[in-house]
């Protein structure tokens, strides 16, 4: 069963809630590779969990920007409001969906029902995904979390590009939950391998054997259920 904190993202609050637990914006890292051995940037992922989770603070290292992400964070507000025109919608905070050892926070909350997940996307990124006529592939596991961990039927995937023409400056894309039973199974199963490389990690620190090049063991198996029941919180 999951908590959820109605906190705004990037603020301190919600960095203390995501310290040392696995996250659904870290997906597509842990979801290369399926079905094989983690490879290098998902093992660095894992020890920065597993030192967070020793020393009860979030990785001095955690923090990444770059000069599209910030344009990404300054023009979401106005993505967001022209979703919500569009739409007829309103948009809710998306807070943290907290599972104990792992979370989840999409961009906002749509009723009862829906979530959403904003791009602010350069040109050709825009482009591409109005040629596709479905959401960008790179944050097809991220999205596939939201609907995982978060008790809603439906994410949209929104693009926004300032550069385009009024009107066609935003493109939608809705996955519903019931539509990708296999793909959630396969985040679950890849979360747990995930949390268990993450103990291997933890266990060789305090014993001072450093981290293992070995694959991780064998990780407990997934719920059967692939979706799970309607959570009341």
């Amino acid at each position: 069963m999951f908590e959820f904190h109605n906190v705004q993202q990037n603020t301190d609050a919600w960095e203390l809630l995501r310290v040392g637990k696995i996250t659904n914006s870290h997906a597509p890292t842990f979801m290369a590779n399926f079905g094989k051995p983690f490879g290098d940037p998902a093992k660095d992922y894992a020890l920065r969990i597993a030192l967070e989770q020793l020393n009860g603070r979030k990785s001095i290292n955690a923090g990444f920007s770059n000069s599209q992400m910030e344009r990404g964070h300054e023009q979401e507000p106005i993505a967001r409001m022209i979703y919500e025109r569009e739409t007829f919608s309103k948009i809710d905070n998306g807070g943290f969906f907290c599972w104990g050892w792992h979370g989840d926070s999409p961009d906002g909350l749509v009723g009862k029902k829906g979530a959403v997940e904003v791009k602010s996307v350069i040109e050709k990124v825009h482009y591409a995904t109005i040629q596709r006529g479905s959401f960008d592939p790179a944050y097809k596991w991220q999205l596939i979390g939201h609907l995982d961990c978060c008790d809603r039927e439906w994410v949209d995937y929104v693009s926004y590009c300032a550069d385009f023409p009024e009107g066609l400056q935003l493109f939608v894309d809705r996955l519903h939950r019931e539509d990708y039973s296999e793909e959630i199974r396969m985040l679950r199963e890849r979360r747990l391998e995930l949390r268990a490389l993450v103990a291997q990690i933890k266990s060789n620190v305090l014993l001072g054997a450093g981290v293992p090049a070995a694959a991780p063991a064998p990780a407990p198996k997934a719920a059967p259920s692939p979706i799970p029941e309607t959570i009341d919180f």
